[in-house]
């Protein structure tokens, strides 16, 4: 990317300051949506009117994203999959499947850690070895970033704009991670914000959460595509998304 965009980008990040303090103050403040809104509106993932983008984080992992891809290939979804570095390297042949069956493969860093209290060095590394990592798997560079937690920091915007990728949050999200999700708890949860051009966070794997919760998003997924039509709209990955 051209040493100007990326100072862009950089000196956008600036104005980022006070979101970071807040950030120190309540490190879940991403977790309420009408904050996460109101803070970072252009990183939503919003997009066409008459669509909306299915993403999954966490994977790839070769218990659960299987399940998933065989869900989707029965819906006739393509989705928009964020993966660690770390468990591509583990499991590149799954990584592969999904890149095989057509889906969008993005990148969640290498290691799921909050870049909030991190050094512009660790996460530029961090960084990078996912991409890398991901690129040397499947012969293709991902587009799309989306940090642990959604947490943003000058150093992320600018690793970011370095290596092309586009961050993407979400607009509306399942909280599949819990122990107590169920199916219906996480469609509950995500028509809460779901609307028109939405961007949809789910997880493929529950590396990061509870154990099994992955069941419930896999759930989740027949009932959504359902909902989603019933509005005249179609869920899409996010590179036919209009963001």
């Amino acid at each position: 990317m051209p040493e100007a965009k990326v100072d862009k980008v950089i000196r956008f990040g600036v104005g980022l300051a006070t979101a970071e303090s807040l950030y120190r103050s309540f490190p879940a403040l991403n977790s309420i949506p009408q904050l996460r809104r109101s803070l970072w509106p252009q990183f939503l993932g919003t997009g066409s009117a008459t669509t909306v983008a299915l993403t999954f984080d966490d994977g790839p992992d070769p218990k659960s994203t299987p399940l998933i891809l065989d869900k989707l290939d029965q819906l006739g979804v393509k989705a928009t999959f964020f993966c660690l570095g770390e468990m591509v390297e583990r499991y590149p042949y799954v990584l592969k499947d999904v890149h095989d069956r057509g889906h969008d493969i993005a990148l969640h860093g290498n290691w799921h850690r909050n870049h909030l209290f991190r050094s512009a060095k660790s996460i530029r590394y961090d960084m990078e070895r996912g991409f890398d990592t991901i690129r040397s798997t499947v012969s293709s560079e991902p587009v799309y970033f989306r940090p642990p937690y959604g947490v943003i920091t000058r150093p992320t915007l600018a690793t970011a704009a370095s290596l092309g990728l586009r961050t993407v949050l979400w607009g509306t999200w399942g909280r599949d991670w819990r122990s107590a999700a169920t199916p219906a708890s996480v469609l509950k949860d995500l028509k809460s914000n779901l609307e028109a051009g939405s961007t949809i966070l789910l997880h493929d794997s529950d590396c990061t959460s509870a154990p099994g919760s992955f069941k419930s998003t896999l759930g989740a997924l027949e009932p959504l595509h359902s909902l989603v039509g019933m509005n005249g709209w179609r869920m899409v990955p996010l590179s036919e998304h209009g963001f």
